[in-house]
């Protein structure tokens, strides 16, 4: 059995805990990281080489004998790293950049899901500031605006009043809060309110396996309160999501979502993230994603039983339909430490401590070796692991060992787990 060098694209909590799965791979000989983080770096060799520069990660892979790049982050992927990877004769896991326009357009995936009967809140999409200002006026609230491109998972605003409404409209594409490319259009729909749980799917463009389905929890603070970040924790499976939940995701979402990319001639290889819905009307999708989503995956991957490489190459192979993934029967939860200024006003640079952790494992987001000493270098700094055989068990062992790692100002959600986080309201 021939061993393969990986390279993964990326530097957060999410690429820390793909890399902590892939070095289990009898499959695997050198891992790589571009450009990695501190924890990264004691798995895997990083360089510092930007997600976005096609070229040097290119060239890195070429001198250094790279086989197979994990493209993680949303970025690359809507830029078309893959395309152009593979275009050079380099094998990437993760969709083309026509498959990424799902995460990349949340117009693309409105009219998408429209077009194959895919249940969503119903929406009106603007390219004109005047346009939604007009139609802001009449609308139904509470409304949801959402910025059209990528945002970092913080696009979206809830508007329970009329000026809340032509704020985030002016804040979206006059002020371009959140870029220039994510601004450029604005998505207005339908606002549902239930409980919202998370599918990751591995697809290779004929089968797609779902993973357990997880929970996470966007707002900053307690009780789901505060601005939309990247994610506060996360725990997996939840037990909010049935077996006959899991019939209806596959009849009436992702089944007719693989139809429907087959259909207008697009093959989705990679991981297929559903951010659903259970609505008194049944599940609806809120938004898809087209790659692993942070901080799910530390939880979702903490479960996987199968060898991660060999299901990668599965993917990339097409041939997902005769590959085993097994799971572990028990639950992991997360919960990210994060800068006090987090998600607005982050503050890099701060000194890190560590102390004897027991029982969890601790993925590194947003850190770096500077000096010698390990330092903040993001909003999101550690996502913190628990595993037991129930989810109040994996929450105590996060819990009893969360305040040994820290930081000046260093905060995290004290309810990642409870049922109060889960109620979308």
């Amino acid at each position: 059995m021939k061993k393969i060098n990986v390279a993964i694209i990326g530097g957060g909590g999410r690429e820390h805990a793909i890399a902590l799965k892939l070095k289990e791979s009898p499959l695997l000989d050198k891992l790589f990281c571009l450009p990695g983080n501190a924890g990264i770096a004691e798995c895997a060799t990083c360089a510092p080489v930007s997600p976005m520069d096609f070229e040097g990660i290119f060239d890195f892979c070429i001198k250094n004998g790279v086989d197979l790049v994990f493209v993680a982050p949303d970025d690359p992927l809507a830029g078309g790293l893959v395309d152009f990877l593979t275009e050079r004769g380099v094998k990437a896991f993760g969709p083309v950049k026509k498959a990424a326009m799902l995460e990349a357009s949340k117009a693309f995936a409105k009219e998408f899901m429209a077009r194959h009967g895919i249940p969503t809140a119903a929406y009106r999409a603007f390219d004109d500031f005047e346009g939604a200002e007009e139609y802001a006026k009449n609308c139904d609230l509470p409304v949801v605006v959402k910025a059209d491109g990528l945002a970092l998972g913080k696009g979206v605003v809830i508007c329970r009043t009329r000026q809340e409404v032509f704020d985030a409209l002016k804040s979206v594409m006059v002020d371009l809060k959140f870029g220039e490319n994510a601004g450029r259009k604005v998505v207005m729909e339908e606002f549902m309110t239930g409980r919202e749980v998370t599918v990751l799917a591995f697809c290779d463009g004929k089968t797609l396996l779902p993973m357990p389905a997880s929970q996470d929890h966007k707002k900053a603070y307690d009780g789901d309160k505060g601005a939309n970040t990247g994610g506060m924790g996360a725990f997996a499976p939840t037990p909010y999501f049935s077996e006959q939940d899991k019939n209806e995701f596959l009849q009436n979402i992702a089944l007719p979502t693989l139809k429907g990319l087959e259909k207008e001639g697009i093959v989705f290889k990679g991981v297929l993230y559903f951010g659903l819905m259970k609505t008194s009307g049944g599940l609806k999708v809120v938004e898809y994603n087209a790659r692993f989503g942070d901080p799910e995956t530390q939880v979702v991957l903490a479960l996987l039983k199968s060898d991660l490489l060999e299901i990668v190459n599965a993917v990339i192979e097409g041939r997902l339909d005769c590959t085993e993934v097994l799971w572990s029967d028990e639950t992991a939860l997360t919960v990210v430490v994060a800068d006090g200024g987090y998600p607005d006003n982050v503050v890099k640079g701060k000194e890190i401590r560590i102390g004897d952790l027991d029982g969890v494992r601790l993925i590194h987001a947003g850190t770096k070796l500077d000096g010698g000493r390990l330092k903040t270098n993001g909003g999101r700094v550690f996502n913190v692991v628990g595993v037991a055989e129930s989810l109040d068990k994996a929450r105590k062992k996060v819990y009893g060992q969360i305040d040994k790692v820290g930081f000046e100002g260093a905060r995290y959600r004290a309810d990642i787990g409870l049922v109060l986080s889960l109620i979308h309201i």
